[in-house]
């Protein structure tokens, strides 16, 4: 049986539930021939790049998913590009807020997920939910967790690659879009079952 790591955050900027861990929690441990290992990560610059690149040394996975929480967003969001730039306009949770940094000195300004994007996006929407290509992850803690896993395991068999879901309907305030939990959990699973 093949290996998938998954990750989700903890909440942050002043959110108390963020959807990106608790639609992984209710992923089931295995999908297709992927057994599942779940890891929530903290809502930190280059921490959660070093616990994730901790736990894939440990396990050897074969494929790499993040999933983190981008509100406002209307639909599931398979990156198709990690930018190396840090460029944060609120906090991560130990209170850092970097501006025009690098994830990483000398590395390429973009690297591409290696997952098959386009193909996770076609089979979210088979299943009647939203979902579109995103080409920006931001320059928040997701970026950087992804370009930092890109660039280190460049050249590797290893797949790796970023979904951003949206707010759950609870934090979505003003006619914000959201889905709900199970949708976005559909939604995912759909997205492994493309690996």
């Amino acid at each position: 049986m093949k290996k998938l790591l998954i990750s989700g955050f903890d909440p942050f900027g002043g959110e108390k539930i963020n959807p990106s861990f608790e639609a992984v929690k209710l992923l089931p441990d295995v999908i297709c021939e992927y057994e599942l290992t779940k890891i929530e990560l903290p809502t930190v610059f280059g921490r959660s790049a070093e616990i994730m690149s901790a736990k894939i040394e440990e396990i050897r996975p074969d494929a790499v998913i993040c999933v983190g929480q981008a509100g406002g967003r209307r639909g599931i969001t398979p990156e198709v590009i990690g930018i190396n730039l840090r460029e944060a306009t609120i906090s991560d949770n130990a209170g850092a807020q970097l501006q025009n940094e690098p994830v990483s000195e000398g590395a390429p300004d973009g690297i591409f997920s290696t997952l098959p994007v386009r193909e996770m996006v076609a089979a979210i929407k088979a299943e009647g939910l939203p979902a579109s290509l995103s080409f920006s992850a931001g320059a928040f803690v997701c970026n950087d967790l992804l370009f930092s896993l890109l660039n280190t395991y460049r050249g590797t068999e290893i797949k790796i690659g970023f979904i951003h879901v949206p707010f759950l309907p609870e934090q979505a305030k003003d006619g914000v879009p959201s889905m709900t939990l199970s949708e976005i959990t559909k939604g995912l699973i759909a997205a492994i079952e493309c690996l």
